[in-house]
């Protein structure tokens, strides 16, 4: 994209550590740059671990009012002028909840619901202020096709997680582990933040070698690999800094805004 001189089609943004920092507000420079890409003619697409019910205060507060988002690291595909999925990639979670449990008793899980909330084993870390949270059992949560399973171990470190999982094979099913604490996301096997947008980049029309992605997560590594320009973020694991082209500044530098404004300041 730098050698063809031209801004990007298509720009993938993560939400929390790239847009903003969680339970903050985004900064206003970033709220400018995203506006002025959309006003270029950009599509601009929020692609995120965040739920549908979690994103959507964050598509209001950038502005954008149409075009395409990707929750759930790409499992669902919501419709923003209709404020709702068009597209969900959902699995049987029960086997993954028996393989982990296996592993890790103790494990605490959390099922996303589309667009209604969450069913949860547990009290986690994780953030379900919006939509409704209800307890279940295992069985329970297990009963219904997800597009998002969450697993938290409270007991554990993420070294001895990761030597566990090791040896985690569950049909069907991916996980990816998350960057600051012994948790993990299982998501249908496949899927992906890059899975879903290369999906969407097909359906734009949009040349492959015209889309940027921005992310700081391990679950931003498909998403960085997809890009013909893939941007980290300043502080991101070392696993995700060396996917990407360049490194721009953090959240309170307002990295994504120093990247976006190259071509649409």
């Amino acid at each position: 994209m730098a050698e063809r001189g031209g801004a990007p089609k298509l720009i993938a943004l993560d939400v929390d550590g790239t847009l903003l920092d969680s339970g903050f507000a985004v900064r206003e420079r970033v709220i400018a740059a995203v506006r002025a890409a959309v006003a270029a003619g950009a599509h601009v697409v929020v692609t995120t671990g965040r739920t549908v019910l979690t994103t959507r205060p964050v598509l209001r507060e950038l502005g954008l009012t149409e075009g395409h988002a990707l929750c759930s690291n790409g499992a669902v595909h919501v419709d923003v002028a209709r404020g709702h999925p068009v597209a969900v990639q959902s699995f049987d979670p029960a086997p993954a909840v028996l393989a982990l449990l296996a592993l890790f008793p103790e494990m605490v899980f959390a099922a996303e619901r589309v667009g209604v909330g969450t069913w949860a084993t547990g009290q986690g870390p994780g953030e379900f202020s919006i939509g409704e949270f209800q307890l279940v059992d295992h069985r329970m949560l297990s009963s219904e096709p997800t597009p998002r399973l969450n697993g938290w171990w409270p007991a554990g470190s993420v070294e001895d997680m990761l030597g566990r999982l090791a040896s985690l094979e569950v049909p069907d099913a991916s996980w990816v582990h998350g960057e600051y604490g012994p948790w993990l996301t299982v998501s249908r096997r496949g899927v992906s933040k890059g899975w879903a947008l290369e999906r969407l980049r097909r359906t734009l029309g949009v040349a492959a070698d015209a889309t940027l992605a921005i992310g700081d997560g391990f679950n931003d590594r498909e998403m960085l690999r997809w890009a013909a320009h893939s941007v980290a973020m300043a502080g991101s694991p070392d696993a995700v800094l060396a996917l990407a082209d360049e490194v721009t500044g953090g959240v309170a530098e307002d990295g994504v805004a120093t990247v976006l404004e190259r071509w649409f300041g």
